[in-house]
Parts: C-alpha cells; structure tokens; sequence
C-alpha cells in the first residue's frame, strides 16, 4: 500500500495512492463505514495513522476496495495536491554509506568506518512540489542528494539486527538538500573537516515523498534502483544493494542512542554523482559510471531535481532563490 498526505479544503488529508488515483480514506469510510468510530478518530495525521496501523490496515484496504467499485474518495491523482507524506518528529541521518560517494568526496575521519550520524527535524520537511529555497545568506553551494528513507513503525531500544526490519513501517524517498560551503571546511594543512549542524539543518533541505510504501508491498530494501536528475541530466544512479550499512544494520545502530518511536524516519545516504563531486576546491573527484552527466555547478533558481527508487515513485522539486 502507498500511504499518502494530500491537501483537501479542510487541510491535510491521509489518503491511500491507488494507480493512477488517490483514495480519500475518510471520505470512503463516511461512505460506507469501515472503521469504528475509535479508529476513524485516528485518521487525522499518518504518525496516528503508522503508530495504530495493525488495527487500520484492514480498514484501509477495504476503503481502497469499496472506492475502486463505488467511487467513493476516489480522484485522479492529476487533480491532488501531494504533500509531505509525514512530517516525522526526528530525522535521524546517515552520511557516507555508499562506497561510490565515499570515493568522489572529501571524507571524515569515520567515513565508510562508521556512520556519519546527523540529525534533521520535520522543520525540514516540504512535500512534492514543493520549492527547495536558496538561500544566498546562508549557502553559495546548496546541492543534493537521493536517499531511501525508512519509516519505523514499532518502538524499540537496542534492537538486534535480525529483528530490525520488525519495526519497519514502510519506506519513503527524501531529498538530502546540503549546504556544500557550510558542511565542508579545509585545514590549513589541506585536509577538510565537517560542519554537519549548519550544512545539513535548515528550512527545505528535506523534501520528501510522494509517499510511503509499506514494508510489506516494497519486500527488499536491499534491491532498489536509485536515481536523480538535474534538470534532465542523470546525476545517480545506483542500487541499495551498495550501501555499506543495510537498512537492517542502520536500525540497530541508531536504536543503540534513542528509542526508536512510530513515525521517525531514518535517511540512509546517497550514491555518487553529486555536485559536491566536481568541487575539486571542496575535495571532490568525480567518477560517474552509467550515463551520468557531471554537474557543471551547484543548484540554481529553477533547477528541477528529481529523485526517483524503485517500487516508491518519484519525488521532484524545484530550487528557487530567496531574494
């Protein structure tokens, strides 16, 4: 199932994606009652939603159903305006885990060793659509990067590896929006240190979307195809079968620090192909495979940036200058 957020007169709606349609879940229970007036009072928001999911599923399924034959809640999804699917409390992040970016960049000291644990609010968070600002005050090298994004589902604290995926609800896309300049600072000596507070935390550096698909229909997380495009040209291309640390892995290792609670999102890094790459003045060292087309710059006003993996959809954006 695909959990989406979309905006209807009364503000934010959950709705369910169904082909080339949208499912107004509420509006198709108000039609044919198939939750209980309890449950129905949970449908306000998807972190209610993803937090009681075991007792709405079946509700959930059937609305889709009952809209397939009668209509009810159902629209073309041309017509609706998609938001973020959530606005998660934390976002806890993982940088440098994909050995194609490790080799393109200027790296840390724990890069590739450990994950570069950082953290992003739903402060954020923008939805599809939505505008990624460029903020000159704050950055001259904004750039970004495609990452598949897990969505917990089951509270747990120092969960084994082996059971991680237990506490999966389902998995979204999110654009990783950095600020170069901010993240990245040279010694004197010619190495480089982070700054991931600045260059990773500030408004729009989040988007995600369209929607969450549920750990049961997406089934492998270490199979996807992950892609992004800059105004038509392939910048990544690769799968999360390359990830260093599998979403499995990731789960245990952020659950050692805080309880993980239904409705956190854990982002777990990007493949090569950034614009960071080409940034020799920055440590970057480009080396793309597969048609990738080499940034000539960081992102611009009206750059359109599409972040696409497999079995979720596509989440595009674009960038517009705060003047």
């Amino acid at each position: 199932m695909k959990v989406v957020n979309f905006q209807s007169s009364s503000g934010a709606r959950v709705g369910v994606l169904d082909g080339d349609f949208v499912v107004d879940v509420l509006a198709a229970h108000q039609a044919n009652s198939v939750f209980t007036p309890e449950h129905a009072a949970l449908l306000g928001d998807t972190v209610s939603v993803i937090a009681h999911w075991q007792a709405l599923r079946a509700g959930f399924e059937q609305a889709v159903k009952n809209s397939q034959h009668s209509g009810a809640g159902r629209m073309p999804s041309q017509a609706v305006r998609l938001l973020a699917p959530m606005v998660p409390s934390s976002i806890l992040c993982s940088g440098s885990n994909y050995l194609s970016h490790n080799a393109e960049k200027a790296n840390a000291d724990i890069s590739g060793k450990e994950p570069e644990f950082f953290i992003k609010t739903g402060d954020c968070v923008v939805g599809p659509g939505a505008d990624i600002v460029l903020d000159r005050i704050l950055t001259q090298k904004l750039d970004g990067e495609v990452e598949l994004a897990v969505v917990i589902g089951k509270p747990g604290r120092h969960i084994p590896k082996e059971k991680a995926l237990e506490h999966v609800f389902g998995y979204t896309i999110v654009n990783d929006v950095t600020a170069r300049d901010r993240q990245v600072r040279k010694r004197p000596d010619g190495s480089f240190w982070y700054e991931l507070g600045r260059g990773k935390f500030f408004d729009s550096s989040a988007p995600l979307g369209p929607c969450i698909t549920t750990a049961d229909e997406l089934g492998n997380p270490q199979d996807l195809m992950v892609r992004s495009w800059v105004n038509g040209e392939l910048r990544q291309i690769s799968s999360t079968s390359q990830m260093i640390w599998s979403v499995a892995q990731l789960v245990h290792f952020f659950s050692v620090n805080v309880t993980l609670r239904p409705g956190m999102v854990i982002i777990t890094g990007t493949p090569s192909g950034t614009a960071w790459s080409t940034d020799a003045e920055l440590g970057g060292k480009w080396s793309g495979t597969d048609g990738m087309v080499p940034a000539t710059g960081y992102l611009k006003d009206g750059d359109r940036i599409v972040c696409e993996i497999d079995r979720i959809g596509r989440l595009e954006n674009t960038v517009r200058e705060n003047r």
